[in-house]
């Protein structure tokens, strides 16, 4: 029995998670069968609760916009100011992009240390607005990242880092000291 609930929960854990990875269709229900015991996961459910909690999460990321005219500026500004342009790709229809906002942006400390040496962007990607030449020249190795997924790009316009956020996931959101410490070794060193 113990088996069957660690497996469910792993499961469970494995669709919220996957829920970022691509763009997915909903799932139906699946059912694991151990000796004469069944348990069936509800999919359904899961999906409707991270979809209820989206709707409480403002939606940073813009389907419109020309995301390179829109990093061309950012990066003549970070060039002026000396700091560099922190770039969070994804979209509005991924929980985890909208929690690492949310995290940044409602944590005092980080929002601080985003504000004093960033310029944060949120760079779109969805079924609408792929920003394919975007991310092809800014993160052309970031096949399989998941996201959201980061990138700094210099006031000279070079990316200095790529990397993915998995690392800094705590339950349903974020770890404090490792996001703070991945925005403190990306400062631009002026």
């Amino acid at each position: 029995m113990r088996k069957i609930l660690i497996s469910s929960a792993l499961l469970v854990s494995v669709l919220l998670l996957s829920n970022c990875k691509k763009e997915v269709p909903s799932v139906e229900p699946t059912t694991t069968v151990e000796a004469d015991t069944i348990i069936q996961v509800d999919t359904v459910a899961a999906k409707k609760a991270v979809e209820a909690e989206k709707e409480t999460l403002s939606k940073p990321y813009n389907e419109q916009e020309d995301a390179q005219a829109r990093l061309n500026e950012l990066i003549a500004e970070a060039k002026i100011q000396g700091k560099n342009v922190f770039v969070q790709a994804g979209g509005n229809w991924c929980i985890w992009c909208l929690r690492f906002n949310d995290f940044v942006q409602n944590n005092q400390e980080l929002k601080n240390l985003v504000d004093k040496n960033y310029l944060y962007y949120h760079l779109n990607y969805s079924t609408k607005n792929k920003n394919k030449a975007v991310f092809d020249k800014y993160a052309p190795d970031s096949k399989g990242l998941g996201y959201p997924f980061f990138f700094v790009i210099n006031g000279e316009g070079v990316v200095t880092n790529i990397f993915a956020s998995g690392d800094l996931e705590a339950g349903k959101s974020y770890d404090v000291e490792k996001v703070r410490q991945l925005f403190l070794s990306n400062i631009s060193k002026k």
